[in-house]
């Protein structure tokens, strides 16, 4: 299955939610790149029809079942690699779910779930691969090698009726960026993506070719390899033959006032701002 002088041959890498949709072509690209692969998913059959066509490529994968928002889960699907093939070095954070709704019908119920998958998911796997990942940079006495894809969205940018989805996401890329930050010094680097494609949370939409999952996945093996070693908290958008760099959070403007501020200070010196 692998090509020659593949990106990713002899890495070990986990993806969640590979059972279908992005989480599913992100494991066959992985695998056709050289990595072997843990495929983790909610759905036993499926994670395990992966794995089983994986293998018939010449690949080398194992399935997960088991939900990553838990903490002790997460815990033992970071060990399940390190058991298996002795090492760890990289993980795609890709499952979720969607609960859409306008802010003024949204139940608490909807809200926790998606901030619990997608934002504690990317959490608790990313808190015990970092520790993984530092324990073996302090025990080398240099760095180890890591690599963390977090799955973002455009919607982070405030998408109406999805509060809860747009909030992960944009927790996500915070996320993102405090981890890329804090385990530079350790050889890990962590990037996200903002994938448009057909999902299992989107696949039932159709006649959008440019829009398949398979065409996203070449960017995650490509920022999982050593080749991308210089690529560090960075978000992309992606879909089709298109990716797109998006600029970090910065400062747009500033307002310096003669004196101490008052509501009609404030009010005069926003006065051309729009919506």
């Amino acid at each position: 299955m692998s090509e020659p002088h593949a990106l990713l041959d002899e890495r070990v890498v986990i993806v969640t939610g590979a059972g279908r949709g992005l989480g599913r072509a992100e494991a066959f690209e992985v695998a056709g790149q050289g990595a072997r692969v843990v495929v983790n998913d909610m759905d036993g059959d499926e994670a395990a029809a992966v794995v089983k066509e994986i293998e018939a490529g010449g690949g080398e994968a194992i399935a997960d079942v088991g939900d990553v928002a838990d903490w002790d889960h997460a815990q033992a699907l970071i060990k399940l690699p390190v058991e298996r093939w002795g090492r760890l070095d990289g993980v795609v954070n890709n499952a979720g779910i969607l609960r859409d709704r306008m802010i003024f019908n949204m139940g608490e119920d909807e809200w926790d779930a998606v901030i619990n998958v997608h934002l504690k998911g990317h959490f608790c796997m990313s808190r015990w691969a970092c520790a993984y990942w530092r324990d073996q940079a302090k025990a080398c006495g240099g760095v180890a090698y890591g690599r963390i894809v977090n799955t973002a969205s455009e919607a982070l940018f405030g998408s109406p009726g999805q509060p809860n989805y747009a909030s992960a996401k944009a927790g996500i890329v915070a996320l993102t960026g405090s981890i890329a930050r804090g385990m530079e010094r350790y050889g890990v680097a962590a990037n996200a993506i903002c994938p448009r494609a057909l999902t299992r949370m989107t696949e039932q939409l159709n006649g959008f070719d440019d829009l398949g999952p398979e065409k996203v996945a070449p960017l995650v093996a490509y920022l999982l390899s050593p080749a991308a070693s210089h690529i560090n908290n960075r978000t992309f958008i992606v879909y089709g033959r298109m990716i797109t760099l998006l600029a970090p959070m910065a400062e747009q403007q500033r307002w310096d006032a003669d004196a101490d501020w008052t509501p009609g200070l404030v009010a005069s010196t926003l006065a051309g701002l729009q919506s």
